[in-house]
């Protein structure tokens, strides 16, 4: 379907997952999809474009905490210390951070409804945050429901499924233990909030038809409810 940008609201397109499951290259490669459908799109980079103080969390990753800065790649390791640095202080600490983080997503969404953009598409979201936190703790679990409530849900948020130990080798930053307990948490969060689509660790290829599949159901759907009683036009797929 082509853009009908008198009538259109602009969908969002979420994706998470852990470090090294590959949200970049399926990111670029569902940007270039959408352009080829007609449609405009804007990308969201949650730590550039939503992320509060990003200052202080700096600092902290990198003065207090002793973390390397920059990107790991498998020629080039860091070793971070950031959200993998674990103590009650910090967790409060986050909990604050991640309420202003939901804040800007919202107040970004809101914005984003107003702009021209068909496609709005975030690499990570709030669910990221979310996923960084102890999710057995009822306290913990009652503040995802909290925030996964107020911060609108996108049309699909994809989860990308990783191997922990492939994950690490792609991008080596923080510790296997780590990345483990970090997989496992994010499938914890979508039992309790049940707001993402899971796609499973597969080749590259794969994993992009699976994204571009279960994209153009979600954002087909989106629009017939969208024009339910405005057209008797039949909707044709997003992304043909």
């Amino acid at each position: 379907m082509r853009a009908d940008h008198e009538k259109r609201r602009t969908k969002f397109v979420s994706f998470s997952g852990i470090d090294g499951a590959g949200k970049s290259t399926q990111i670029r490669r569902f940007c270039a999809r959408i352009e080829q459908a007609g449609l405009r799109y804007s990308l969201v980079s949650f730590w550039d474009d939503v992320a509060r103080f990003k200052k202080l969390r700096e600092g902290a990753a990198h003065v207090i905490f002793k973390g390397d800065r920059g990107v790991g790649t498998p020629a080039a390791p860091i070793s971070r210390r950031d959200k993998n640095v674990r103590s009650w202080m910090m967790t409060v600490v986050r909990l604050c951070i991640y309420t202003a983080d939901a804040i800007s997503t919202r107040s970004l969404m809101k914005r984003a409804l107003r702009s021209d953009a068909d496609v709005v598409i975030f690499d990570r979201f709030i669910y990221d945050e979310l996923a960084n936190l102890r999710l057995e703790n009822a306290v913990m679990r009652t503040y995802a429901r909290m925030i996964a409530g107020f911060v609108p849900k996108p049309a699909i948020s994809f989860l990308l499924d990783a191997d922990p130990v492939e994950a690490l080798m792609r991008k080596p930053e923080y510790p296997l233990e780590f990345l483990r307990f970090s997989r496992k948490s994010y499938f914890a969060l979508n039992d309790l909030i049940g707001c993402m689509t899971i796609v499973a660790a597969l080749p590259i290829r794969e994993v992009e038809q699976e994204v571009q599949n279960r994209a153009e159901a979600a954002l087909t759907v989106a629009l017939v409810q969208e024009t339910v009683g405005r057209s008797q036009q039949p909707v044709e797929s997003v992304l043909q």
